[in-house]
């Protein structure tokens, strides 16, 4: 274990990412798949930016709850099970949040007067926004606007620095993060907000990050390796495991501070407000750094292999002590030498030792005897 833990930290591993690639495309389509069911049986739970309505805020007092909430609701024949009502806590103080669709304007001062009522609150103690949904929409319009230009950007970039593969191979990943990050959303029914589209928007930027990082490396070795007969396979796998590490570390580093958000900031003190965005954030995260491993590269490795270079290497891997010698030399171990090693080792054959004479290309000169 400890030796393991070594070669993970020093870029050592030889872990075949790129040909148990396939493991991570099922998966990936799996979620997709349910993604898009998910989407088409029941959409997503939008909240009341996206479709309008009203939002009410009444100090927590008197008989005041979340339970009296709804009957209050319930009592002027509003079905609560569209309704949302949290209780909010903003230091020693709390509020009861209740948010509904379109209300007439009377149904609407009945609720507040209740409301009031039942906190021992006057009618101005409580808060009444009302929301429209063309707001809602301009918002989707402008992050969808948004998307799009980073997308373009982003090519454009990576196609400069790198290729056009590993441009698509990024793009191909960034929706896949995204994809599988409305689906959670939209599988647990969970309340899409603006500071969910934030997330979202933000998630892109760490799922680049990641997928830049191993794309570096990638790029490196294949410089590294252009004056020997290595495929892309294995530049692929050497440069996945080579920064594992560092993939890891990031991943980690990133996590932690968002589950001290959803954990301690909403579980702990109350702050439902961060719970969206975090909540957000902790899914993108995690598919931003798998699909960075599982996804873009072995995407490029697959568009690469095809490519006139490397189509007459396409199949081969390196694998085990194979891949530590191309790691250490920079050159991949001969093939058939390879295939009579591993022949050799599946019948339990062991190497005859080599006599010194063998390696001398003419016999020893024989020693002169010395005079006495």
């Amino acid at each position: 274990m400890a030796g393991g833990m070594s070669r993970l930290f020093r870029g050592e591993t030889t872990i075949n990412f790129y040909g148990r690639r396939n493991i991570g495309f099922i998966a990936s389509g799996l979620l997709l798949l349910v993604t898009v069911g998910s989407l088409f049986t029941q959409g997503l739970n939008l909240g009341i930016d996206f479709k309008g309505g009203v939002a009410f805020e009444v100090p927590v007092a008197g008989t005041m709850s979340e339970a009296k909430a709804k009957e209050i609701l319930a009592a002027n024949k509003i079905r609560t099970d569209n309704a949302k009502i949290q209780t909010l806590t903003s230091g020693s103080t709390e509020r009861v949040r209740i948010q509904l669709g379109d209300l007439l304007v009377e149904t609407r001062t009945t609720i507040q007067e209740a409301l009031a009522k039942a906190a021992n609150a006057t009618v101005n103690d409580v808060s009444v926004s009302t929301v429209s949904s063309t707001w809602g929409r301009n918002i989707t319009t402008k992050a969808i606007n948004a998307l799009l230009v980073f997308f373009l950007i982003v090519s454009i970039f990576i196609a400069w620095q790198f290729e056009w593969r590993m441009a698509l191979s990024a793009i191909a990943a960034m929706v896949h993060d995204v994809g599988i990050s409305i689906g959670v959303y939209s599988f647990f029914k969970l309340e899409v907000t603006p500071a969910t589209v934030v997330a979202f928007l933000t998630i892109l930027g760490f799922s680049l990050y990641d997928t830049i990082v191993v794309f570096d490396k990638v790029h490196e070795n294949t410089e590294r390796f252009s004056g020997s007969k290595v495929s892309y396979a294995d530049i692929v796998n050497v440069s996945m495991n080579q920064v594992l590490m560092r993939s890891l570390n990031t991943s980690i580093s990133s996590l932690l501070p968002v589950l001290s958000l959803l954990v301690i900031g909403s579980g702990v003190l109350g702050a439902v407000a961060l719970r969206e965005f975090a909540l957000a954030l902790l899914v993108g995260l995690a598919t931003g750094a798998y699909s960075s491993i599982y996804i873009a590269t072995p995407l490029v490795g697959i568009l690469k292999e095809r490519s006139d270079q490397y189509r007459s290497m396409r199949g081969h891997l390196s694998l085990g002590v194979d891949m530590t010698h191309l790691m250490q030399t920079g050159a991949p171990v001969g093939r058939r030498a390879a295939a009579r090693a591993a022949s050799d080792a599946s019948q339990g054959v062991v190497p005859a030792p080599v006599a010194v004479e063998t390696l001398l290309s003419h016999p020893p000169r024989p020693r002169k005897k010395s005079r006495r």
